[in-house]
């Protein structure tokens, strides 16, 4: 037995300092426990072997009390998701300075009021306000990134998906991508192919899979979205996609579990998560 493996407190990270990508996590992953302890939850994080973290909220403290924690537990944070919707987008681009973030990220930008999901030409207002919100970031020092979920492969245009439309009708020069590779996956689309054809827009990846037989779903509902599972226990191989990442110079990726986790905690699904992770890009 290695002295690595026989302290698993210590192994994360050693394991860490080898990796050539370093592993992050997004931390909606452990929103939970979070909630209940977040320096607790933070050093925990970084003892499993996890170097970066991706916000999603600040558990109820303050930019300044959070990157406090964040620093205690030798934790960096590259990435901030800004809450949708939000009406005060310069302190949101402030108290992620604070966090020490380059990108802000946001999902779809939809209209006030809306229902339902919108069509091609509802796809290219968004794509509008996702301009504006990036240019506005640009503005504040920092980067904006648009994340996917599954709902945007929704056909709106022929053969066009609502993604299709966003990618075509946001600003490359100030907005970049955080690719959800779990959600294009579940919507039956190949993120090496977008990858490929995009290689200057990714930034970033979630990484994230769903149990074995999830149908293909443009819907979040919750009887017609996929369950989410830990890593390398689903039916996503990650390989060709890191693969492709590498190749185009991806700098972030972050472990994002959908909850609930009906077999362990979430801290113990992160730590499956990171071992799964960790070998695929420490090559």
């Amino acid at each position: 037995m290695t002295a690595a493996a026989a302290c698993p407190l210590l192994s994360g990270r050693a394991w860490a300092s080898s990796t050539q990508r370093p592993v992050g996590i997004q931390l909606y992953t452990v929103s939970a426990s979070l909630q209940r302890d977040v320096s607790g939850t933070l050093r925990q994080i970084r003892n499993i072997g996890y170097t970066e973290v991706e916000t999603a909220g600040l558990a109820g403290l303050t930019a300044v009390e959070f990157r406090h924690r964040l620093d205690e537990a030798d934790l960096k944070c590259h990435s901030a998701h800004l809450q949708v919707g939000l009406t005060d987008r310069e302190q949101a681009f402030a108290d992620a300075s604070t966090l020490g973030a380059h990108y802000v990220v946001s999902s779809a930008l939809f209209p006030p009021h809306s229902s339902g999901l919108p069509d091609a030409d509802g796809y290219r207002q968004m794509a509008d306000r996702v301009n504006e919100m990036a240019q506005q970031a640009r503005h504040a020092g920092l980067q904006y990134a648009y994340h996917n979920h599954n709902f945007e492969f929704r056909k709106v245009d022929g053969d066009k998906t609502g993604y299709d439309v966003l990618l075509e009708h946001t600003d490359p020069a100030v907005v970049d991508l955080e690719l959800d590779c779990g959600w294009m996956i579940a919507a039956g689309y190949d993120p090496v192919q977008y990858l490929k054809r995009y290689p200057r827009r990714y930034r970033m990846l979630h990484i994230k899979d769903f149990v074995a037989g999830s149908k293909i779903s443009v819907s979040l509902a919750p009887d017609l979205r996929p369950k989410g599972t830990e890593l390398g226990r689903g039916h996503i191989d990650y390989r060709p996609i890191l693969n492709t990442a590498a190749h185009i110079g991806i700098a972030y990726y972050y472990v994002e579990q959908e909850p609930p986790f009906p077999d362990m905690t979430d801290l113990d699904a992160a730590r499956v998560d990171f071992d799964y992770l960790h070998p695929l890009l420490a090559g």
